[in-house]
């Protein structure tokens, strides 16, 4: 849940590479801002200096004045603490007894304690709590019994249990970064003079789009003319895997908008269209669609907005298809793998393709003889590579860590494959398939036509719920895992509690909590004609008791009475309503943020992507 990021150059070409590593750390700061730190290898002294403490990427740079330091190679590491509590002597990168190897890691070596315990025994002094500084005393150990720096990688590999991205300097070598990875995602950036590594695209867009993503088990190093990748001791073909990055350096910027999730919010339109035209182009609905129909079981699995997505999909699939699918936590998976088999089907939906919980339910499903499918919006990620087939999102990258247009694009990806899985099973024909696949192509306009009636009502209505601490999202039907995703977003970023419902169950107990002035939100989704007069007695048995009724919903919901105030997102149907109720939850989240002066693009204790457990 950490990000790292590594850079060697000739310096002739490049000269110094700090500015490079601040500005490739930066851009990785969404996994974790607990504390910073840099190890880079002092131009003509081949000594290391390590710069680290508590606190964001911009606090450790302006303390140690990091940009003015002459380095032609160096490793960075932002941090969400696994290990050791967030402090200065826990920060990374970690160095060896002599001060002449670094390392930054992410991830959690399992099997820490035993191996310092090892380590200490042989004289080895530990600076820190952390799982990652017996990496740098590992090499060590190995180097100085005569190992060059490669076989002392192969062997540390062997020994290490768990996960891990990593990337090791050592001042002896001062023109190479050795690197590996399990679970833990890890790429190289391929450049004209120097080579990078990294945790993410994003941190080496501005200087290459030339990528390789590694795969588990993948070793080796970089030198600013040469990539080394071996696995099991054997060297692997890379040239044959390089990629080029087509997201436009603005992608990964926030666009003049003052918040990365704002920004995000506002790309939903675009995003939606070319992740429609993607899946028009996909042959893998159609592979995935087959999978399901041979299937006698089927689940689906993710964790926090991934898993909202799939119970938007398990609605479509009895929807339309006719079919159950049995939706489940991924870290909870245990209970349902023991029942997978040969005849069963697991979709993984996991928009970074490396989520831990998601990844070993994968593993377990697969065990048993499952088909996998994953949904993923990272190309090359280990649950898409690990899968029998992908259905990708084309959401680009999303920086903010509360996840907004790749929720959206998950369910535009589920949604066709419930669809098309219909068409297999023959619950509806050619013509309605058509007929409703041509109307996901209006995805992105309902986005855009909720965005633009919300803004203002929502910027009146944030004055009224920024100083409550709870309040109820309810809805009915569809609307249920949008109540979820929508009370999760605002939890996420504003901290205040939110709890989702369905409607119907809110006076089997919920009910109790409201009280004069309680904000009780409503979702009106299709179809009207059965559950608005349902709705209309939940709004009343809560404004009974004095609460503040809010409407988000279709435009006939605002026939209800006893309501305060209500959002009208235009009139849709069952399959177009997603995306007209979600962005303005969203931005009901984003802007009750903004109004409590919290960050919400780095919310506390949270990080973008979980790759541990």
């Amino acid at each position: 849940m950490c990000g790292i990021v590594g850079i060697t150059a000739d310096g002739e070409i490049v000269g110094s590479i700090t500015r490079m590593l601040v500005d490739g750390l930066k851009r990785l700061e969404y996994r974790g801002y607990d504390s910073a730190g840099f190890a880079l290898i002092e131009c003509g002294t081949a000594r290391i200096l390590v710069f680290k403490d508590k606190g964001r990427i911009s606090h450790v740079v302006e303390k140690y004045g990091i940009e003015a330091y002459c380095s032609h190679t160096g490793i960075a590491h932002t941090r969400w603490a696994t290990h050791g509590e967030p402090s200065q002597r826990n920060a990374h990168p970690h160095i060896d007894c002599r001060s002449e190897i670094a390392v930054v890691h992410n991830g959690i070596i399992k099997n820490f304690a035993e191996l310092r315990e090892l380590l200490a025994s042989k004289g080895h002094m530990f600076r820190s709590d952390t799982d990652t500084e017996v990496i740098a005393h590992l090499f060590e150990e190995y180097v100085s019994k005569g190992l060059d720096g490669l076989e002392a990688l192969r062997k540390i590999v062997q020994v290490l249990e768990g996960a891990y991205a990593i990337a090791i300097i050592n001042a002896r070598e001062p023109l190479r970064i050795y690197f590996a990875r399990r679970v833990s995602p890890l790429i190289i950036g391929l450049g004209e003079g120097f080579n990078m590594v990294s945790s993410d695209i994003p941190s080496i867009l501005p200087y290459t789009r030339r990528v390789i993503v590694l795969e588990d088990g993948e070793y080796g190093f970089i030198e600013p003319y040469k990539v080394y990748i071996e696995k099991d001791g054997k060297p692997i073909n890379w040239r044959t895997r390089v990629i080029r990055v087509e997201w436009s350096i603005e992608d990964a910027e926030k666009g003049g908008y003052p918040h990365y999730m704002l920004k995000e919010i506002m790309e939903q339109p675009r995003v939606l269209y070319e992740t429609y035209t993607g899946l028009l182009s996909s042959k893998e609905l159609a592979e995935a669609a087959k999978l399901i129909a041979s299937a006698r079981k089927v689940f689906i699995t993710g964790a926090g907005t991934s898993y909202h997505a799939g119970l938007v999909f398990a609605y479509y699939i009895a929807r339309y298809a006719k079919r159950v699918a049995t939706p489940f936590i991924a870290s909870e998976y245990t209970v349902y793998s023991d029942v997978a088999d040969e005849d069963s089907v697991l979709i993984a939906v996991s928009q970074s393709g490396e989520t831990i919980d998601t990844l070993q339910a994968l593993r377990a499903f697969k065990s048993k003889g499952a088909k996998i499918i994953a949904v993923s919006n990272v190309l090359g990620s280990t649950i898409p590579r690990e899968s029998h087939t992908t259905i990708y999102t084309r959401a680009g990258p999303e920086i903010g860590v509360a996840a907004t247009k790749t929720f959206l694009t998950q369910v535009l990806a589920l949604t066709s494959l419930a669809l098309t899985l219909a068409t297999e099973e023959g619950t509806i024909t050619t013509t309605e398939y058509k007929k409703a696949i041509e109307e996901l192509a209006l995805a992105g306009r309902a986005a855009a036509r909720s965005i633009d009636a919300s803004l203002r009502i929502l910027d009146k209505l944030v004055l009224v719920l920024k100083n409550k601490g709870n309040m109820y999202i309810l809805s009915r039907g569809i609307g249920v895992p949008l109540a979820y995703e929508a009370a999760l977003k605002v939890k996420e970023v504003s901290y205040i509690h939110a709890e989702a419902y369905p409607a119907g169950e809110s006076k089997h107990g919920p009910i109790a909590l409201v009280e004069r002035d309680f904000p009780v939100i409503f979702l009106g989704v299709p179809p009207e004609d059965v559950l608005l007069e349902k709705l209309q007695g939940n709004v009343m048995e809560m404004k009974a008791r004095g609460a503040h009724t809010i409407v988000i919903g279709t435009t006939p919901y605002g026939k209800l009475e006893g309501v305060d105030v209500f959002i009208d997102v235009g009139s849709y149907d069952e399959l177009l309503i997603p995306y007209a109720i979600i962005p303005p939850a969203q931005l009901l989240a984003y802007k009750l943020a903004v109004a409590l002066n919290r960050d919400p693009d780095k919310p506390r204790n949270l990080a973008k992507t979980v790759t541990v457990e």
